[in-house]
C-alpha cells in the first residue's frame, strides 16, 4: 500500500442499548469489508480508515454523533443506522452539510434523499413477497404485532393494503409496545391472538424485543405450521438471542440469509468465521452493511475521490458481486437492487430458503409499478411444503 494519506469514514453503529445486537452485526459487516478492502491494497492506494462512534441506540446521540463526525473530523461519508427513526435523525445533518450517508438496512418505503444510499430492502423487495407466500399458503387474516415507531407502523400500512386490495384479507388486530417492553407485555397480546385466531402472524418487533414475541408465542403452545409468524427482519441474529426451538417454522423475507449458496457468499463466510468465529452467525443487517462498504470503495477508485459531487455520480449504477448476488445502486431513487427470498427459520438457528429470485428486482420505493404476480414470474421453486 502506498504512502498516500487514508481514507476516513464514519461508523455509526451501536454498541450499546436495544437494538445493540443488530447494528453489531452491522459493524461486522463493515469491518470485515474494510479488511478485505486494505488487504487488496486499499483505494487507489489509500489505506480506508474508519472512525466509531457509538450511538447508543438513541436518535439523539445518531443526530449529534453525525454531526460530530462532519464538523471535527472532517468525514465525508458515514455508514450506519439500524432503526427508521435513527435514519431520520440523519437526514437532515447529512443534507445541511451535504455529506453521504449509507444506510444499511431495509426499512418501509416512501423516503428519497440525494444524501442517502439506501442499501437494504425496499417494500417491494421483502412485502410484496411475504404477503404472497403467507396468503396463499396460510390465509389472508392477519394479525400484526410490532413496535411503537415509524417503521412498523408504515410497514404494517404497507402489508395492510397488499392484505386488503390484492389478498381479499382482513386484518383482525394490531397491537405495538416499545422497544424496551418486557416479556410479560406480550402475554395479553398472545392471549388476544388465541382468541382470535389469524391466519398468521405480521410481526415488525424489533431490537431485544423480538425474543419476547416468539417465546410468548411458543409457551401458548401455538403451531407455526398452523399460524405461523412472518418477519422482515427476524434474522439469524434475533435467532441466536433466542434460541432456534423458539423460532423453528417462522417466516422471514429478506434478500439475504446465511445459507445463500453463492461462490461470493461462500468466500465471504469463510473469512467472517476465520475472523469473529464459527459460532457467529452473519444476517441480512451483516451483509448489508458488508456490501455497501464494497460499493464505496468501487465508487472511489472510479471517481479518485470520496468528495460527495464527485463520489455520487459514480455510485448511482454502481455493481457489486454480493453474497446475495450482483447487485445495483439503482440510478435514480439511490436504492439497491437486490434479490427477495423467503426463509423458513430451522432447528439450527439458519433459514431454509423455501422461495428466491431468479433475477435482481430493482427497488420500487414508493410502490408505484407494482402489478399483484409480476414478483411471483421472477420466482424459482425451491421446497413448498405441504400446507397445513
Amino acid at each position: 500500500m502506498s504512502s498516500a494519506a487514508p481514507l476516513t469514514i464514519g461508523l455509526l453503529f451501536s454498541a450499546s442499548g436495544v437494538t445493540a445486537s443488530l447494528e453489531a452485526s452491522q459493524m461486522r459487516g463493515a469491518r470485515q469489508a474494510i479488511d478485505e478492502i486494505n488487504q487488496s491494497g486499499g483505494i487507489n492506494g489509500r489505506e480506508l480508515r474508519a472512525v466509531h462512534y457509538d450511538p447508543m441506540s438513541e436518535n439523539a446521540r445518531f443526530r449529534q454523533l453525525a454531526e460530530k463526525l462532519i464538523v471535527e473530523r472532517g468525514i465525508n461519508v458515514i455508514f450506519g443506522g439500524y432503526t427508521s427513526s435513527s435514519r431520520k435523525a440523519i437526514l437532515p445533518i447529512v443534507e445541511k452539510y451535504r455529506r453521504l450517508l449509507f444506510y444499511p438496512q431495509q426499512y418501509e418505503g416512501f423516503e428519497f434523499s440525494e444524501n442517502i444510499i439506501y442499501g437494504g430492502a425496499s417494500p417491494n423487495q421483502n412485502s410484496v413477497q411475504m404477503a404472497d407466500y403467507l396468503t396463499r399458503r396460510f390465509g389472508a387474516r392477519v394479525y400484526m404485532i410490532g413496535s411503537r415507531y415509524v417503521y412498523p407502523y408504515e410497514c404494517n400500512r404497507n402489508m395492510q393494503e397488499l392484505i386488503l386490495q390484492h389478498h381479499d384479507g382482513a386484518v383482525i388486530g394490531e397491537r405495538y409496545l416499545d422497544l424496551n417492553a418486557p416479556y410479560e407485555a406480550f402475554l395479553p397480546i398472545i392471549e388476544d391472538v388465541k382468541k382470535k385466531r389469524p391466519d398468521f402472524i405480521f410481526s415488525t418487533m424489533i431490537g431485544q424485543t423480538v425474543p419476547f414475541l416468539y417465546r410468548a408465542y411458543a409457551d401458548a403452545g401455538l403451531d407455526p405450521a398452523r399460524m405461523p409468524i412472518g418477519s422482515l427482519n427476524t434474522s439469524e441474529t434475533e435467532i441466536a438471542m433466542m434460541g432456534a426451538q423458539y423460532a423453528c417454522g417462522h417466516y422471514t423475507s429478506a434478500p439475504y440469509f446465511q445459507s445463500v449458496n453463492t461462490p461470493e457468499n461462500h468466500q465471504a463466510l469463510a473469512h467472517f468465521h476465520a475472523r469473529f468465529g464459527a459460532g457467529v452467525s452473519t444476517d441480512m443487517n451483516w451483509e448489508a452493511a458488508y456490501s455497501q462498504l464494497h460499493l464505496y470503495a468501487r465508487a472511489v477508485r472510479e471517481c479518485g475521490s470520496d468528495e460527495v459531487p464527485a463520489l455520487l455520480p459514480c455510485l448511482r449504477g454502481c455493481e457489486y458481486d454480493a453474497p446475495q448476488g450482483r447487485i445495483q445502486i439503482d440510478p435514480l431513487n439511490q436504492h439497491t437492487g437486490l434479490y427477495p427470498r423467503i426463509g423458513c427459520a430451522d432447528g439450527r438457528g439458519q433459514f431454509e430458503i423455501v422461495w428466491e429470485s431468479r433475477n435482481r428486482v430493482r427497488p420500487d420505493p414508493y410502490m408505484s409499478n407494482q402489478i399483484e404476480g409480476d414478483w411471483v414470474t421472477k420466482l424459482t421453486k425451491l421446497e413448498q411444503p405441504d400446507a397445513p
